[in-house]
């Protein structure tokens, strides 16, 4: 595998991606305004900057859950796979030492034990998220387009989800803000996202797409144009 200059910046663009996504998540979940709302909204934000900043570059992934849904769906090879999920969790990791260090307090953890509920909201939520993310990839859509609509799916499945969780749908995130539970908040969004990117290849990828024509029209070569001319001139004598 060759490593040069883009392959370095797709993989500094998954670590500052995923660390300014669970920077914001944690600054604003340990405030006094950290309802799942407002979590869900400055998430849905962080996304879509960072989407429109760097998303060109490493294709703006910043989850390890729909990382690997999209090597599911066969989008990504194994090595970036790995890779990917290795500077996402670091970038998660160096956020919550940054919040740490801001604070001046350790952080606490919020994950709590395993609960069937969490798990199924956690799958729903990063389902709803990955089947959106996965309709701006398939769909081609622009640049802006895409980034809006990767952060208005993850905003959408954060208050989806927050019914009975804290809403995370990120294994790196969990990481970051103390809330690593591996049957809750780590298997949740991974199935989720498996669940979500797959869904829509299979059943909506080639929807909507028109139908390649039978016969194509082929440009005259100007040798042809000139001889045809000749041809209408004749007939016309």
């Amino acid at each position: 595998m060759r490593f040069g200059k883009k392959e370095l910046a797709a993989y500094t663009a998954e670590f500052l991606g995923t660390g300014v996504l669970t920077l914001l998540v944690l600054s604003v979940q340990r405030s006094t305004i950290g309802v799942p709302f407002f979590v869900a909204i400055a998430a849905g934000l962080a996304v879509v900057v960072m989407s429109f900043a760097v998303a060109g570059t490493s294709g703006g992934y910043f989850n390890p859950a729909l990382t690997l849904g999209m090597w599911t769906a066969r989008k990504l090879s194994s090595v970036n796979t790995i890779l990917f999920i290795a500077v996402q969790l670091l970038g998660a990791f160096a956020a919550f030492h940054l919040y740490s260090y801001f604070v001046g307090n350790p952080l606490q953890e919020v994950g709590g034990k395993f609960s069937g509920r969490v798990l199924t909201a956690e799958v729903v939520g990063t389902a709803i998220f990955a089947f959106g993310w996965a309709a701006a990839v398939y769909q081609r859509f622009s640049a802006s387009v895409a980034a809006s609509v990767a952060g208005l799916s993850l905003t959408v499945g954060i208050v989806a989800a927050s019914a009975a969780s804290i809403g995370i749908l990120n294994p790196a995130v969990a990481l970051g803000i103390n809330a690593w539970v591996w049957g809750t908040y780590v298997l949740g969004p991974i199935v989720g996202a498996v669940i979500g990117v797959n869904l829509y290849s299979l059943l909506f990828a080639t929807t909507g797409v028109p139908e390649a024509k039978s016969e194509i029209s082929i440009p005259a070569t100007p040798k042809k144009v000139a001889a045809k001319r000749k041809t209408t001139r004749a007939k016309k004598k």
